[in-house]
């Protein structure tokens, strides 16, 4: 028996973290197995690796670097807790995965793209998602949202957060042009309500996996 890979993206405070949690509770009501994860820092490895990644003081950390850090965090991702749920049969669910690698590295910082997807391969050893969802909404907004969650849990805004507005501009354009170019990739509008995004979510999940 296989399973099913979905992960989510968009730009940071697309609702990706609440929508998850929904999609875990839904699935299971219709009696899936399913596994949450996110990246970077699902596996023990992974938490050391994202300290560095995302540690705002970290200011001088190189693109390449930020590049092969990520890349290496889901090698151990795939190989450690991606793959075996997905060899048990199970619904694995990742908040970012190699998209995310593209659009901030790629699109964002303006990395060679062949070179991003190379080592993307090498990381997953070829694992495509089945189903990727991207929660689109203008960084403008979604901004907003993210630095009054960090405002209510009373913690410093990661190393990716404090870029500029034209940073993460580039990485929803970025995402934009993939869904153009691949097919698992589907758009949700995310500027909704929580529920109204997730009713979207609802019809792609019975498009794509509920038989």
């Amino acid at each position: 028996m296989t399973g099913y890979f979905i992960t989510l993206e968009g730009v940071e405070g697309s609702g990706k973290s609440t929508q998850i949690k929904l999609i875990k509770k839904y699935l299971e009501s219709l009696n899936y197995e399913v596994i949450n994860t996110f990246e970077p820092g699902d596996t023990e490895v992974g938490q050391e690796i994202r300290r560095i990644l995302l540690n705002p003081n970290h200011e001088n950390l190189l693109p390449k670097a930020e590049l092969l850090l990520y890349t290496a965090e889901r090698a151990q991702h795939v190989s450690e807790l991606i793959k075996p749920s997905l060899k048990e049969g199970k619904i694995v669910i990742s908040d970012r995965y190699i998209d995310a690698t593209m659009a901030y590295q790629g699109y964002a910082r303006g990395i060679n793209k062949s070179l991003i997807e190379e080592l993307n391969n090498i990381a997953t050893e070829g694992l495509i998602p089945d189903l990727t969802l991207v929660f689109d909404i203008n960084p403008s907004l979604s901004l907003q949202r993210a630095k009054r969650v960090t405002s209510k849990s009373n913690s410093q805004g990661d190393r990716i957060e404090a870029e500029n507005l034209s940073f993460h501009q580039k990485v929803r354009k970025a995402y934009l042009d993939l869904a153009q170019k691949e097919d698992r990739i589907e758009i949700v509008d995310a500027s909704k309500s929580i529920n109204e995004v997730f009713d979207q979510v609802k019809i792609l999940l019975k498009k794509r996996l509920i038989r």
